[in-house]
């Protein structure tokens, strides 16, 4: 049997489920999801679905990210609502793959582990299922094990097991209606450089994998969630005489204003303004506080410090609880200055890995 996987919360429960119903079928599990978005958390799933597969003893075949050919036939549903059209079209699409897959494969029988989702509608889900397999020799096992506390068991064993709980369906139009009221969707940005910010994909999949690294080496460990203040900026420049100038803003670089304008009439290493409490220093002095060898700003904007290091500077500078913008340039010297900034503090709730003793 050729089991379509979309998510380890879902199919942990399913899987373990269906190999009691069917103890003499070879369970195959198949990861395709070429809907989600981005693909830094098509990742993260697949890296987590394939920890489930591991505990349960289920071989795993990746499939393509074929998320170009997916997108091509969502023109016209970009609105349309959950379990709605759209929703119905994505079955079917990954479905289909499930069903030239399981041929492949020599599999007989073919299912979803979206059957196990509250938030599918199960009969889209069984038609999908039937049409994939029209046409074939296969058979489509259609099974509803949300009825009877199935779903109060399957999150129980989810928490227990210690698996990635996603907080979007993974599609770009679904995540725009569930962020439509918030300022920002933190899935869908990413710094510039390749720094691992709080909240973000990344530092999820960093998470993960020192959860992994518990297990293969027997380290007792839980995850706990915290509240933190958390930051992100959206958009920054500095422009100097009219001319845009390389600008890196130091995480935590809050405005009051989106623009502000003043003239410098020095040059320097560091300078305290007035302007919303602004600190500029040059790339020399960012260099000197945290013992770095950038040759320059352009450098330091694609290959920015870990976030523990850049954060070091803050303190030093004004603090560790200093919301205070700071901004590294080439050269401070005399001119026309021009900051725009548009930047977002937020508190957000956040997994840490405790060891435990």
């Amino acid at each position: 049997m050729l089991v379509h996987i979309c998510c380890s919360v879902d199919s942990h429960y399913f899987l373990r489920e269906i190999k009691k119903i069917y103890p003499n079928e070879q369970i195959v599990g198949y990861f395709y999801d070429p809907n989600i978005h981005p693909y830094s958390e098509f990742l993260l799933r697949y890296k987590d679905v394939k920890r489930s597969c591991k505990k349960l003893s289920v071989e795993l075949v990746r499939g393509e990210y074929d998320y170009e050919a997916w997108l091509g036939g969502t023109k016209g549903l970009e609105n349309e609502p959950e379990k709605g059209k759209r929703c119905e079209y994505c079955f079917d699409f990954r479905v289909g793959n499930v069903a030239k897959i399981a041929q492949n494969l020599g599999c007989k029988k073919i299912t979803t582990t979206l059957l196990m989702s509250p938030k599918k509608d199960f009969t889209q889900l069984q038609n999908a299922l039937n049409k994939a397999i029209c046409g074939s020799n296969l058979e489509a096992i259609a099974i509803d094990l949300r009825k009877n506390g199935g779903t109060q068991a399957q999150f129980e064993l989810a928490k227990n097991d210690k698996l990635y709980h996603q907080n979007y369906c993974g599609c770009v139009f679904a995540l725009q209606k569930q962020r439509a009221k918030d300022e920002l969707a933190d899935e869908l940005c990413e710094p510039l450089g390749a720094q691992i910010q709080p909240g973000s994909i990344k530092s999820r999949l960093k998470l993960y994998k020192k959860v992994r690294k518990c297990e293969k080496s027997g380290v007792k460990f839980e995850l706990v969630r915290r509240k933190i203040l958390n930051y992100r900026l959206k958009f920054a420049s500095v422009k100097m005489d009219g001319k845009a100038v390389p600008s890196y803003f130091i995480f935590y670089s809050i405005f009051g204003r989106k623009m502000v304008k003043f003239s410098l009439l020095e040059h320097g290493e560091l300078i305290n303004l007035n302007k919303d409490d602004t600190i500029l220093i040059s790339l020399a002095k960012f260099n000197e506080l945290g013992k770095f060898e950038y040759k320059s700003v352009r450098e330091l904007m694609q290959n920015p410090p870990k976030l523990k290091r850049e954060l070091k500077i803050r303190k030093a500078l004004c603090g560790k609880d200093s919301l205070s913008p700071i901004i590294v340039l080439d050269e401070i010297k005399p001119a026309r200055f021009e900051i725009t900034c548009e930047s977002l503090i937020y508190p957000q709730s956040v997994e840490k890995l405790r060891i435990l003793e």
